[in-house]
């Protein structure tokens, strides 16, 4: 007899749908979030089940569990932690642990990938096409590799697990992977994904306009409250609002918190880590604990929000040799303009500021992070110039 611990995301939901293909009915299925897998391992130990192998993926323990996880394996050996979070490797330092971020192939992993590698060689299950396509779907969404491969079916996976109870999906997994030789989905799938893509987008936009900034050691976050589509929010206000080092999203009514980053010298699975939580480099987690409470909440709660930056612009664009405009939430003005010495400057209504920027982006990045400027429209921009120009005339 089996019993899987896992997480209760698309990669640990993948992990027990392999489970289900490799055990069927040998193997009992439980999914966790992080603090309820302490609970459910203690349990297991309690019951002093020494006729059960226990694999737990995904996820990896406390200290306490760790230890007694260790005495019930040199005691019974029916233990194995699969995981591919950095946070977790020091379990590789027991022979019942089993940890990899990074493959040979220099590929990032995922539990699932690691979890369908172990039954293959173990010989539990059988390799074939469709589960090695539904295995590589999950581990390029959860490693966020289906962005850049552009690999929407990946992402429109991910949608479905959000769309359906975890029952429902595992059992749609199981009987496609089953009786298909390719993974893809059915037609009422696709129409339905199609739908969920334009809520997506709205619910998205609407979120754009509530961000708030907040610099936590010499980090700049940008936080939101928000229940839905994380990972697909965290990583399109990371691309509008570049100049932040990473993004808070804020679930009050499960006291989640979610970390996200584009940035690839950002680690947020560190700032999850001084919460009691853990994760990905870029994509990480922790519970809403009171430290947490009082710097994301409390101390943000009365900010205002950062302003998008005017779209469509046909004149006061970003690094134009001309000079481009921006205003702050304190109705200052920004011009930001090259100089003959091919240096940045930037003018703080009407005078400049000390600092001088190698690039444009560096400049921006200064003005966005210190003064959390917005690029203005056309209207505002045409309207200043006319009114210096103007003013040369009436010196004249």
């Amino acid at each position: 007899m089996y019993k899987l611990l896992s997480h209760n995301d698309l990669d640990g939901v993948g992990c027990g749908i392999l489970a289900k293909l490799a055990f069927g009915n040998d193997v009992h299925v439980r999914y966790n979030s992080i603090s309820s897998l302490e609970r459910e391992v203690s349990k297991f130990l309690e019951k002093d089940d020494k006729d059960t192998f226990l694999i737990i993926t995904d996820l990896s323990v406390n200290e306490e569990n760790e230890k007694k996880l260790n005495e019930h394996y040199e005691a019974v050996g029916k233990v194995q932690l699969i995981d591919h979070h950095k946070t977790a490797l020091h379990f590789n330092n027991y022979h019942w642990g089993h940890v990899v971020v990074e493959n040979e192939d220099g590929k990032l992993t995922s539990a699932t990938s690691l979890l369908y590698d172990y039954l293959v060689e173990a010989g539990h299950l059988e390799k074939k096409e469709s589960i090695a396509e539904f295995v590589e779907l999950v581990r390029q969404y959860d490693t966020w590799e289906w962005e850049k491969n552009d690999n929407q079916q990946a992402h429109q996976l991910n949608a479905l697990f959000f769309l359906v109870s975890i029952e429902e999906f595992e059992e749609k997994m199981l009987e496609r992977l089953q009786s298909s030789d390719h993974f893809d989905f059915d037609e009422f799938e696709k129409r339905i994904l199609a739908m969920e893509d334009n809520k997506i987008e709205r619910y998205i936009r609407r979120k754009k306009r509530e961000l708030v900034q907040l610099e936590v050691d010499k980090k700049f976050a940008g936080i939101v409250y928000a229940e839905s589509y994380h990972s697909e929010l965290g990583n399109e206000l990371g691309k509008e609002y570049s100049h932040l080092d990473y993004i808070v999203i804020l679930n009050m009514g499960s006291k989640k918190i979610s970390f996200r980053t584009i940035h690839d010298d950002v680690d947020v699975s560190e700032g999850a880590s001084e919460y009691g939580g853990g994760g990905h480099a870029k994509a990480s987690g922790c519970s809403m604990t009171v430290e947490a409470y009082n710097l994301f909440v409390a101390e943000t709660f009365y900010l205002e929000p950062l302003r998008e930056d005017a779209k469509y612009n046909k004149f006061n664009v970003k690094g134009s040799s001309f000079g481009t405009m921006y205003q702050s939430q304190l109705d200052e003005l920004f011009f930001v303009h090259p100089t003959e010495a091919d240096k940045w400057v930037i003018e703080r209504n009407g005078m400049h500021i000390d600092e001088q920027f190698e690039h444009f982006e560096d400049a921006e990045r200064f003005l966005k992070r210190h003064h959390q400027a917005w690029l203005v429209r056309d209207d505002l921009f045409v309207k200043d110039l006319m009114e210096k120009v103007k003013e040369l005339r009436e010196d004249k």
